[in-house]
């Protein structure tokens, strides 16, 4: 695997510069109700994956709303072709080799600490924002039971729609799983799924 060389200075500036480019290319970006991260606790931040703004959309929630310090887990050959995102805490991940095991362990000791958030895409592949069930791989319950300090499970479901504009409008809603080591994965996984088919039906509900 390859782990996150995460630059303080250089992530902060790619985190300001990405917040311009996304209100560039975005009529809206909208976290739809109030959410405040538990205090003391790293984030798992579980994102539906449907578009390649997915890991601008985490950086974006780690910054400017759960205020963390981001590290992400990409597929090995996606970094690979982007090492520039390891010095902004991309770390990689080979799903279906030995190595995956290293880099769960890896995103598990990251969680850790109370100041690290971390995505992670449980589909683990890109799949369109309409669909009504989000898979959870079985390799979030190793990472979960694998995490020692507190951290909290936050599931996103960022659904897109244009309505008046030409650009289109990013509506995040955010769902507290609760804490690693209290909720087991078969409740996790049925209560995404709940999360996510109500935020489709609020979706068509959203002010804009």
């Amino acid at each position: 695997m390859i782990p996150a060389r995460r630059n303080t200075f250089l992530s902060n500036m790619f985190a300001l510069y990405m917040r311009y480019r996304m209100r560039k290319a975005f009529n809206n970006i909208q976290v739809v109700a109030p959410f405040t991260a538990k205090e003391g606790h790293s984030v798992l931040l579980l994102c539906n994956h449907f578009s390649w703004w997915d890991g601008f959309f985490g950086n974006y929630i780690a910054y400017w709303v759960l205020k963390r310090k981001l590290y992400i887990m990409m597929q090995h050959d996606h970094l690979e072709k982007r090492m520039l995102l390891n010095l902004f805490g991309g770390f990689s991940i080979e799903r279906g080799t030995r190595e995956m095991i290293k880099s769960l362990w890896y995103a598990a000791d990251l969680l850790n600490d109370p100041q690290n958030l971390v995505v992670v895409f449980p589909q683990g592949e890109l799949i369109s924002n309409h669909i009504t069930h989000v898979g959870v791989e079985k390799g979030i319950e190793r990472l979960i039971n694998h995490i020692k300090g507190p951290c909290q499970i936050v599931y996103c479901a960022t659904l897109i729609d244009y309505f008046e504009s030409l650009k289109p409008s990013a509506y995040i809603h955010l769902f507290d799983c609760g804490v690693a080591g209290t909720v087991k994965f078969e409740d996790l996984d049925k209560n995404i799924q709940a999360f996510h088919q109500q935020a489709l039906k609020n979706q068509v509900n959203v002010a804009h």
